[in-house]
């Protein structure tokens, strides 16, 4: 009995010493692959540097780590991040070599929580030819002629109906709106029946929007499907997402027995493609990730630039002003040559995309031991292309984190503002994954920008600042009161005509030959009647009114339209003192000036 537990306790003590010799050399073995990687430093145990990577994307500021590990250990650092070893890159020409070897040396790596969420049969997912085969179908679909010739007008009239439904003095919250606004979401649920088949309700759109905010806020989070976490929410939004797809799918089968499928882009994976329903609906879900959510994060962060940047806002309102002088009452659609017009209207996308485009990093996985100058990168270990590192890079951008749309219009920088090649404008990423819908997604934005700022001027009524986790965002909403821009104007002609509401309405009938609800249509005629009373104004010193006739808001858009600076304190000063007298002076004027426009109508 003795002999035979001796022997056992021998057994047992060579099965120690395997297994220990075995994990030693296991260590040894990934301790010398990791041995050549990128200075770093390991952080704290278990959970590295994760604490301080994600206070960082949760500020304004999404690069301040990895700047500061960039300045200690050079551009191209390593440290522990989601549990395990990766490398760090903030080095432009790196992680364009990154881009351009997807699916060769690097291949998409994401986490747990995203992966579960797009899904397994996504495009952003799938790797090789899987990849390569979807990219060309979403590629195909909004290659440039699509935006401008099938999606231009679609996408005004997503601008125009979202839009018009405030009113004046009304509080909202932009984040949202934006959403509403994005053409793409709209058109991709359209898509699922049929290629702009029809507009859906706005409970619908509503609805669906909800979701992929649900959907969006969980996809970098950590994944445990408890009720109440951003996980668990983000889950249920994408079944109801994916119920929707399938239910779509049905339809479109039994249309197709009918003739009636249509060449949309759902229509040709259902039909064309031969591919299984679960594939359809995770790229459904993945273009309308890619497409919809990223592009109105944009529209909210251009208006929010905007907003403390009054001198950019001015420019970019005469830009667009200009453009919409020059349309017809019958024809106020803009055309593919005015987008291409607004010279600084794409100078603040792109300088909106710098500041905080989206993506703001790549995540990859190398497919095989990788030789980078003096480094070798393991196959396995996790690698992020940090490209907001290199678009907030004071070395690379002068007064990087300050909003400059004009240093896109220095000649000198128009090589490195390609953002199809240049290593240091990345906003849509590169090689075999670079964004097939970034002219769409540039296209929207200007239109978005056009009838939201020729429509509305509006008041930030609560502090508010970036943040970049768990998804780019304005953590307050972006809370505005709107104003109707050119109502302003219609409500001084009225007041100048004569006073009085019974008088006043008299007055327009006499002078005008019409109802006020026909003259407050005819914007063009009050935008030459405000010309010539800032002319007026600067000749005599401004064209002054009785108090009440005009709320602060007014007084604030005529200061807005003043030429000279000292013209618009002086109005505004002068205001109160001498309303009577200076109202006698304007109005003999401004008779003058109305008969002389009338005449010429």
């Amino acid at each position: 009995m003795e002999v035979y537990s001796g022997g056992l306790v021998w057994v047992l003590i060579i099965i120690c010493l395997f297994f220990f010799t075995f994990v030693l050399a296991k260590y040894l073995l990934r301790r010398r692959k990791f041995d050549h990687l990128p200075p770093g430093r390991r952080g704290w145990p278990l959970i590295g540097n994760s604490l301080s990577w994600y206070a960082a994307i949760a500020s304004s500021h999404p690069s301040q780590f990895a700047q500061e590990q960039a300045k200690r250990y050079g551009k191209i650092f390593s440290c522990r991040l989601f549990g395990e070893w990766s490398v760090v890159s903030v080095d432009p020409t790196f992680n364009r070599f990154i881009m351009q070897n997807e699916g060769k040396l690097f291949q998409s790596s994401y986490p747990k929580s995203f992966r579960d969420l797009v899904g397994k049969n996504g495009v952003i997912t799938v790797q090789g030819e899987q990849q390569r085969r979807f990219h060309a179908i979403a590629a195909n679909m909004m290659r440039v002629e699509k935006p401008k010739f099938h999606f231009l007008e679609d996408i005004q009239m997503v601008m125009q109906q979202t839009l018009q439904k405030f009113h004046d003095n009304e509080t909202i919250l932009l984040q949202d709106v934006c959403r509403k606004a994005n053409m793409l979401l709209q058109v991709s649920i359209n898509l699922m029946v049929n290629q702009l088949l029809g507009v859906s309700s706005e409970s619908e759109i509503n609805e669906m929007a909800q979701s992929f905010s649900d959907f969006v806020d969980g996809c970098i989070s950590i994944p445990i499907n408890f009720p109440g976490l951003p996980y668990h929410t983000a889950m249920k939004a994408r079944e109801k997402i994916i119920s929707k797809i399938y239910k779509t799918i049905e339809m479109l089968r039994q249309l197709q027995g009918a003739s009636q499928v249509g060449n949309g882009v759902l229509g040709r994976l259902v039909n064309e493609e031969n591919l299984a329903d679960e594939t359809v609906a995770d790229f459904i879900i993945n273009l309308l990730f890619a497409g919809s959510e990223t592009t109105a994060k944009t529209m909210l962060f251009a208006v929010y630039f905007l907003t403390h940047c009054p001198t950019a806002m001015k420019q970019l309102l005469d830009e667009q002003e200009g453009l919409r002088r020059s349309k017809s009452v019958e024809d106020k659609m803009l055309s593919w040559q005015d987008y291409k017009a607004m010279s600084f209207t794409q100078c603040v996308i792109d300088e909106t995309l710098r500041l905080a485009g989206i993506a703001i990093w790549l995540m990859r996985e190398a497919k095989e031991d990788v030789v980078y100058e003096e480094y070798m990168i393991p196959k396995g270990c996790s690698v992020v292309a940090f490209t907001a590192g290199v678009h907030l890079d004071e070395n690379v951008y002068k007064g990087a984190l300050t909003f400059n749309p004009w240093r896109w219009m220095d000649p000198e920088k128009q090589e490195m503002r390609n953002w199809r090649s240049s290593p240091f404008y990345t906003p849509f990423g590169g090689g075999a994954r670079f964004c097939p819908g970034a002219e769409l997604a540039r296209l929207q934005i200007a239109l978005f920008l056009h009838y939201f700022v020729t429509a509305y001027r509006w008041t930030q009524l609560k502090k508010d600042r970036m943040s970049f986790f768990p998804s780019a965002r304005l953590v307050q909403g972006f809370h505005i009161r709107l104003n109707r821009r050119h109502q302003s104007v219609k409500k001084l002609i009225l007041v100048l005509l004569c006073e009085g509401e019974e008088e006043r309405d008299n007055g327009i009938e006499k002078k005008w030959g019409k109802g006020k609800d026909k003259i407050d249509d005819e914007d063009i005629t009050f935008q030459r009647m405000v010309a010539k009373m800032q002319e007026v104004s600067g000749e005599r010193g401004g064209y002054l009114h009785g108090r009440g006739a005009l709320d602060s808001d007014d007084l604030l858009y005529l200061k807005e339209q003043m030429e000279a600076e000292e013209d618009a304190e002086r109005l505004l000063r002068r205001t109160e003192k001498r309303a009577f007298a200076a109202f006698k002076i304007s109005f003999i004027y401004m008779s003058d000036f109305i008969l002389l426009i009338l005449s010429g109508i």
